[in-house]
């Protein structure tokens, strides 16, 4: 990671925290104080070690029993109130984390929303589900102890270099004389490490999409018997996260031995320099101990300087993917107002070219005049484009070359919310959340009533299941809907889809998960939902769309073939092949 790249993450991220000063104010405050009564300690406790020294020494002179008792009472207090202020400075600090987390979370759901279906369709499911939960939780947890400890290294540093000072100049220099040794430590260990804490961030991604995959799809691997081969992957990609964790974790875990090395050489070189100026009755007996006390609260700081690196390098590691994937583009509208579609004037595609891939077209000059109340049928071999058609005319994709109109107006003109709404759409995956059967109903209009659902879910034939069930409308269904069949849930589908009452229906393979009996009586309900709108349904399964207005032969992304069912048997090209391999 460059340092133009940290620079703008660490940038990045203090934005979102600087909408809590006043909290962040506290902190720094509180950090003060703590640090400043924490560093008063070490210097009471000399006065009353070189005051039972002397007097161990000088066994003629009386304790001043009323100054210890002073004393001792001061130095319990100030570590009190070190620990008070330490205290409330962490639980400012933990709101202030959490906030910030709340509000990342909160832009990456709000993201997800913005994004095209094409950023979906290149993007691993747990890549971004990494990003969204292990990334923003690191950016949180290190958060809450990085700022916290900087304030009160820095602070307790300064503290305690002018402490030391008055204590003795000698023995302070001999004290700072290991700082360059700590800092060259430090600055070589994080170099090494940083690409690491980057890599093992990319690697956690990898492994939880790997695991959410082989969870959402244990029926195929069962089905193929394939668990020794996803093991097998699993491993691979496991191996590259325990490689690049135990590397960032190794030269992590090196910096305070390495440190603590360093310190206690000093702790040496103090004693030994210490010891001569008290001889010399330079310094008292109780300022090497107060300084010694220094020297370690010094190495505490210089130490948590290199824990604060490796938190520093895995949370710039984790906001640099987080804020990557908020900076990914997202759908634009050219659209300056927002207007009704007139849907009596019907659909037309005019020379459209698309390609999922600018290099390769999938659709090549494709024209279309859908007259308003129609149905039109597409079909066609696999990878001829039936799909495509739909997904361009709701502008999922925008086409590189033609125009596509609604009511004589272009849609990309059109916002393209305004647009959708204007759309029911029952898909041959079918995708229902965890909820009850009455929530996922609604889902297509959110204040619809209970009688309203009840009444889409009869047109859809899927009353009579569903008041079969346990708890009826009110079952909970679980993620995957797993604990119901693959045809109910496409009733359930449609079901949403004729409670939205749109103007422009699409079907796509809308019931090819269920039965030919359930098939019929869903057909029977379709019949009278498509009166006074315009459909489109793509079918493999010919027996669907007999009655079609409008017959598609698809190929290679061109309409060869278009007619009624019985002008097309007539003509006796590819529909009718197609026809007669499903009927043979």
């Amino acid at each position: 990671m460059s340092k133009t790249n940290k620079q703008s993450s660490l940038g990045k991220l203090w934005a979102y925290m600087a909408r809590y000063k006043v909290q962040i104010f506290l902190v720094v405050l509180f950090s003060v104080l703590g640090a400043a009564f924490s560093i008063a300690g070490p210097k009471m406790l000399g006065l009353v070690t070189t005051e039972i020294f002397q007097n161990v020494m000088n066994p003629d002179s009386m304790v001043d029993w009323s100054m210890m008792e002073r004393l001792t009472v001061i130095l319990l207090a100030v570590y009190v109130i070190s620990a008070v202020f330490s205290g409330l400075q962490g639980v400012i600090m933990r709101q202030v984390a959490q906030n910030v987390s709340y509000q990342l979370r909160k832009d990456v759901m709000e993201k997800i929303n913005r994004l095209p279906l094409s950023y979906f369709d290149g993007s691993p499911i747990g890549e971004t589900l990494s990003k969204v939960t292990n990334d923003v939780d690191l950016i949180s947890q290190n958060l809450n102890q990085t700022l916290t400890m900087v304030i009160s290294s820095v602070i307790t540093i300064l503290g305690v270099l002018v402490i030391m000072l008055t204590i003795s100049i000698p023995m302070t220099l001999a004290a700072f004389m290991m700082l360059p040794l700590s800092a060259l430590l430090v600055r070589i260990i994080v170099r090494f490490s940083q690409k690491y804490f980057a890599d093992q961030q990319k690697n956690l991604g990898e492994v939880n999409g790997n695991i959410e995959e082989m969870y959402t799809g244990q029926l195929v691997v069962k089905a193929f018997g394939a668990e020794r081969k996803t093991v097998e992957h699993f491993e691979k990609i496991n191996g590259s996260l325990y490689n690049t964790a135990w590397k960032s974790q190794f030269f992590s875990g090196i910096m305070m031995p390495l440190l603590m090395l360093v310190g206690n050489l000093g702790y040496v070189a103090m004693a030994v320099l210490g010891g001569a100026l008290a001889a010399q009755n330079i310094i008292q007996v109780g300022d090497i101990l107060a300084f010694v006390q220094y020297v370690r609260n010094l190495n505490q700081p210089i130490g948590q300087t290199a824990q604060i690196a490796s938190l520093l390098q895995a949370t710039i590691a984790a906001a640099d993917r987080v804020f990557g994937f908020l900076e990914e583009s997202e759908e634009t509208d050219e659209a300056s107002d927002c207007c009704e579609l007139d849907h009596s004037g019907g659909i037309l595609f005019e020379n459209v070219s698309f390609g999922y891939n600018p290099d390769r077209m999938v659709i090549r000059d494709f024209s279309l005049d859908v007259r308003s109340g129609s149905t039109v049928a597409i079909v066609g071999h696999t990878g001829a484009g039936k799909t495509t058609i739909v997904k361009l005319l709701m502008r999922f994709y925008d086409i590189q070359k033609g125009l596509i109109k609604i009511g004589g107006r272009d849609i990309k003109s059109v916002h393209r919310k305004e647009l959708r709404d204007s759309f029911g759409m029952v898909l041959q995956d079918t995708w229902l959340f965890n909820g009850t059967i009455m929530e996922n109903i609604r889902y297509a209009k959110h204040d619809a009533t209970d009688e309203e659902v009840i009444e889409a879910a009869k047109q859809a034939q899927a009353d009579s299941f569903i008041r079969q069930l346990p708890n009826g409308y009110q079952m909970l269904l679980s993620d995957d809907a797993g604990n119901i069949s693959e045809g109910q849930k496409q009733l359930i589908t449609i079901a949403r889809a004729i409670l939205k009452n749109p103007d422009i229906l699409i079907l796509d393979e809308a019931t090819s998960s269920v039965d030919t009996r359930t098939e019929a009586m869903i057909q029977s309900a379709m019949k009278n939902l498509m009166k006074g709108r315009t459909n489109f349904v793509i079918a493999h399964r010919l027996s669907t769309i007999r009655n079609a207005d409008s017959i598609l032969v698809m190929e290679n992304g061109n309409i060869v073939e278009q007619g009624d069912h019985k002008s097309l048997l007539e003509l006796g090209g590819r529909y009718t092949e197609l026809y007669q391999s499903q009927f043979e």
